[in-house]
């Protein structure tokens, strides 16, 4: 039977990553992630899968943020029972991340079932922590640059991606022929983790293309953090960070401790970092110092440069304080967690700076409040916003165009054939040209559900 790839998610989106590679005799998923984002898309968490989770042999995971990995606990109490391949990193963060994840989705169940807000009788969590806790018994740890063996006669190697802490560019060898999933590329350059690997050579590539219309602002992160820092402080106001927790927090710590370093922040301006799963995450960082560029006396001040608030009581006594102050929070696109109650207070005061830090995906409270929203809705009322607003976009853990066309020039020659995935339809079409028009290469953007013969 010939080889059959079908895209089950991150088609025409940048969310819900999953990728299913089956010949009748092996089935291997690239990516189990969830979706996010608009109503349209988390309602595909609840369909049944589109195969028996039973029969899909083996999973390989690019890496560790829940668009990728997310659905995982739902497979395995679905039937899946074959094993989760991923870097040492990857796995670390994803013990966070699902264990986060599903505490998550049985409190906004339980919130619905007191206060009545679902139409189900009762609304259910898509997943539970003992889902949670019995999708890590299924990983398997993958060291980079090794081959190994995932399905019969199927091996898997991954090369380091860049984007966050542990991220690969994974490659199949599926009984001769070659597939590589770029996963989520990173950027050149980056402070923190080294550049992508090159590639040299795949019979069918899955490219990624969050980016592919864009090219990243050559702004300095820096002067634009310290700029926004200073005045919003200087005015008597507090600046808010919804920020990933795993990638772009620790990122933020390492450009705050270069801007006090050098003097460049106002004196005695207290910097919290107010995220459970982002000081987690750090632990993380520093146990795997060895996927990092900077040394680890450099690092370990960087992680120093934020008060960690661990405890619920004392996050809640960050809003009652008058004093300018710097809040690192997740999420990164304001969709739960923490955040929502800082911008509950901060979001109204014209003095306070909101400053999201990078992609803010359709539908999220991000997107809507930086094109512009008056109010946004948070836990059932409606919040003035008058804060000014700001994104460092230039923060993306997204490789932009040029990027990714860099990334693809390492390549010995053309793939059979370029499948585009994991964009948004105007960023992947403006990609696909640019990839014909520059390379010549054979590339399609591919649709949700779509199979196609290897």
């Amino acid at each position: 039977m010939d080889l059959e790839l079908t895209f089950l998610g991150a088609a025409g989106t940048v969310t819900g990553s999953r990728h299913l590679l089956s010949d009748g005799e092996a089935s291997v998923m690239l990516d189990c992630g969830m979706f996010q984002g608009l109503k349209t898309l988390r309602q595909r968490n609840w369909a049944p899968f589109p195969v028996d989770p039973a029969e899909i042999d083996a999973i390989v995971l690019s890496h560790a943020h829940l668009d990728h990995s997310g659905y995982l606990p739902r497979l395995v109490r679905d039937g899946f029972k074959g094993n989760v391949y991923a870097s040492g990193a990857t796995i670390d963060l994803c013990d966070i991340l699902l264990a986060d994840s599903a505490h998550l989705q049985e409190s906004d169940a339980d919130f619905a079932n007191r206060h009545g807000l679902s139409k189900h009788r009762p609304a259910l969590p898509l997943y539970t922590a003992a889902d949670a806790r019995r999708a890590m018994m299924r990983f398997k740890s993958m060291d980079f640059a090794v081959p190994y063996e995932v399905a019969p006669g199927v091996h898997a190697r991954i090369s380091r991606a860049g984007h966050i802490l542990g991220a690969s560019v994974v490659e199949i060898d599926w009984r001769g022929t070659r597939i590589v999933f770029s996963g989520d590329l990173g950027r050149y350059g980056d402070p923190l983790l080294p550049d992508p690997e090159p590639i040299r050579q795949a019979d069918y590539l899955l490219l990624e293309s969050t980016y592919g219309d864009r090219r990243h602002e050559p702004l300095d992160a820096m002067e634009q953090l310290a700029d926004i820092i200073g005045r919003t402080a200087q005015r008597g106001g507090s600046v808010i960070i919804p920020a990933f927790a795993v990638g772009r927090a620790q990122l933020l710590l390492w450009y705050l401790h270069m801007l006090k370093k050098h003097n460049r922040l106002p004196a005695g301006l207290p910097i919290y970092l107010d995220s459970p799963m982002s000081v987690n995450a750090v632990e993380v960082y520093r146990r795997h110092r060895d996927l990092m560029r900077p040394d680890i006396r450099e690092c370990d001040e960087a992680y120093g440069v934020a008060h960690y608030v661990r405890d619920a009581e004392e996050s809640k006594k960050l809003d009652t304080t008058p004093m300018p102050k710097v809040i690192i929070s997740a999420s990164g696109m304001a969709t739960g967690g923490r955040v929502l109650h800082h911008l509950k207070r901060y979001a109204p005061d014209p003095r306070s700076t909101i400053l999201f830090s990078g992609y803010q995906a359709a539908g999220t409270r991000g997107a809507k409040m930086l094109h512009g929203a008056d109010t946004i809705k948070i836990h059932g009322e409606y919040v003035p916003v008058r804060a000014e607003l700001s994104n460092l976009s230039m923060l993306s853990a997204h490789a932009d165009s040029d990027e990714i066309l860099r990334w693809l020039r390492g390549f010995k020659k053309a793939p059979r054939a370029t499948f585009l995935v994991h964009g948004e339809p105007e960023a992947a079409d403006t990609l696909r040209l640019r990839i014909k028009d520059e390379l010549g290469w054979s590339c399609r953007v591919v649709e949700h559900l779509e199979s196609v013969r290897l």
